[in-house]
């Protein structure tokens, strides 16, 4: 049937009433998105510069100081490539509301958001991407969003620097706002410098431990509670010099301030020092009479998100000395290993 003239006209007005549904002065617009412009920036606070140049100065050490540095150029970056932006209810369970995925490729990024009207706690992420040691999970609810490790006896160094934000955020109808989001590192690492002094270093594995197993984004918390992961140590080849180099990179230690606690807040990046070891070193020498030594260099120094530690150390024989003060070390000649005790030997 051919429409006339008055279908047409009330199938303009239904449209046009579709159309204005959120733009109407009269009209609850509580359901209504409105766009919000949100800048984000990589905030690398970091001691690297300044580790690397006393520990391995480039005058002297210049091989082991650029390999290093290269190894360590996907973790102490500013740079990001992926951000996962998370909004959570503030009221209740801190249900989540809306997330996205968006690629950064850059130290600052703006995005434009269209977010219903509310109150949210924002938290976002960066640079999960190719890291497989860390995951994230938990993120229905703000209070449960957290980075975990791997299970397992030992595991894999981090591959990427890891930054996380949390803000809230009260978007308000029909107003143009915008939003500045600083993203902080979360994770760490530690170098052990070996020189062989004519041992026999065919058969050698270094591993590490002491440091925290989770961090739940919205408190910025670490947790040691559950078990201290061993982090088997990567190997970094440096042509034209004799001395070893093994790096692990991996979430912070304790803070000597909360020795006796199970958490610490990550923002506070003040290196502290203890007592007490916060975390070890372990080196495995198998001799040639096929018996292990191993050496425990126990770290009275903290490891804080964002640094660098490198540990300067020689081998006599198998067995382990350092002139660090801040390092202890104990030795076990003939050791055997635990039933549940995985080494790379």
């Amino acid at each position: 049937m051919k429409p006339t003239r008055y279908t047409m006209l009330f199938g303009c007005l239904l449209l046009l009433a579709a159309l204005s549904a959120c733009t109407m002065v009269d009209e609850d617009r509580s359901d209504c998105d409105d766009e919000v412009k949100v800048d984000y920036d990589m905030q690398l606070v970091t001691n690297i510069n300044i580790e690397l140049n006393k520990k391995l100065p480039m005058a002297t050490d210049s091989a082991l100081h650029v390999a290093l540095r290269e190894y360590l150029s996907d973790i102490f970056s500013d740079y990001a490539h992926d951000v996962s932006l998370s909004f959570f209810d503030t009221q209740g369970d801190s249900t989540l509301l809306h997330s996205e995925e968006r690629v950064m490729d850059a130290n600052e990024r703006s995005f434009s958001l269209n977010l219903p009207r509310h109150q949210y706690m924002h938290l976002a992420l960066a640079n999960m991407a190719g890291n497989d040691v860390v995951g994230y999970e938990g993120n229905y609810y703000c209070r449960t969003a957290r980075l975990w490790q791997s299970r397992g006896d030992s595991i894999n160094p981090h591959k990427t620097g890891i930054f996380t934000a949390r803000q809230p955020m009260d978007i308000l109808e029909g107003q143009n706002q915008s939003f500045k989001v600083h993203l902080y590192m979360a994770n760490c690492a530690a170098a052990l410098v070996l020189d062989p002094k004519g041992t026999d270093v065919s058969k050698i594995s270094v591993v590490s431990t002491g440091f925290a197993s989770r961090f739940d984004i919205a408190d910025s918390t670490y947790f040691f509670a559950t078990y201290s992961p061993i982090v088997r140590a990567d190997r970094i080849e440096a042509k034209g010099t004799s001395a070893l180099c093994y790096c692990t990179v991996n979430f912070p230690s304790k803070d000597p301030k909360a020795a006796s606690r199970t958490e610490i807040q990550s923002d506070d990046a003040i290196v502290g020092k203890s007592d007490e070891a916060l975390w070890e070193f372990r080196v495995y020498v198998t001799n040639p009479d096929g018996k292990i030594t191993e050496s425990i260099l126990s770290v009275k120094e903290q490891l804080p998100a964002g640094y660098l530690k490198i540990i300067r150390a020689g081998l006599d024989d198998g067995k382990v000395e350092t002139e660090d003060q801040t390092v202890g070390v104990s030795v076990t000649l003939d050791w055997t290993p635990g039933i549940n005790q995985e080494i790379p030997l």
